[in-house]
């Protein structure tokens, strides 16, 4: 794609987020309402047993472009494969709910997709700065991705951003089939795409830790280790 989009999708995964998904939403949907694209927010809520549902549900009520998607709770990558295959936009862009990159920043990932098929935020390149880090999670971040370039996705630096971009036709195609349903689906996801030519580009951002992570370092870590492994005989580390 070589022109700007006239409408972008914007999937939000939420499992119980009724503390920030209201200020999320309101962010958003306030920033795509200056720009000249048409849009689409679906929030796709993957279980959650607080009241994020009944909050979204008000928005919906609202503003028509805004959809909920109430799914059984099975993970990120269930709920992110949900919205990305309902989404109707040339252009479909996966945000965490806590957004911890400024709203603006949005414009950056349009832009480089105009020349790439997926224009993935990193916090790992020259001009990205990240805010109030813990060390402890800063290292194990540093660790994951080191072990990700190693078995799956060299040269990639930053695979675990929460905020990526999809064209239409790469969104449609790797997001059929998933093995991987928890927090390493970013890791095969992008897998797929190198081995089905799909280009890829990394864009920097300012990001901003927020308590409230739905990772938990230590039991995440060995899940995400192990789907690792499992996406490394898959793909045979994908260059």
């Amino acid at each position: 794609m070589n022109n700007m989009p006239t409408y972008v999708s914007v999937i939000i995964p939420a499992f119980n987020e009724d503390a920030r998904i209201e200020h999320c939403l309101d962010a958003v949907s306030s920033y795509l309402a200056t720009q000249d694209y048409s849009w689409e927010v679906i929030v796709c809520n993957d279980g959650s047993t607080d009241r994020t549902s009944e909050l979204v549900r008000r928005f919906v009520k609202i503003d028509s472009r805004i959809n909920l998607i109430d799914l059984l709770h099975q993970g990120k990558g269930s709920a992110v494969r949900a919205g990305m295959l309902k989404a109707k936009g040339e252009v479909r862009i996966l945000c965490d709910a806590d957004f911890s990159m400024p709203v603006e920043h949005i414009s950056r990932l349009i832009h480089a997709g105009c020349s790439y098929d997926i224009a993935i935020a990193s916090r790992e390149l020259p001009d990205s700065r990240r805010f109030n880090e813990p060390q402890r999670r800063h290292f194990m971040g540093r660790v994951f991705n080191y072990l990700t370039r190693l078995l799956v996705l060299p040269g990639i630096m930053d695979s675990q951003c929460g905020f990526k971009l999809f064209n239409q036709s790469s969104a449609k195609e790797l997001f059929q089939d998933l093995n991987v349903s928890g927090f390493a689906f970013d890791v095969e996801i992008l897998a797929k795409a190198r081995k089905h030519n799909y280009s890829i580009t990394e864009v920097p951002i300012d990001w901003y830790y927020f308590e409230g992570s739905k990772v938990r370092i230590l039991r995440d870590s060995i899940g995400m280790f192990k789907d690792l492994m499992k996406l490394r005989i898959k793909y045979n580390r994908i260059r």
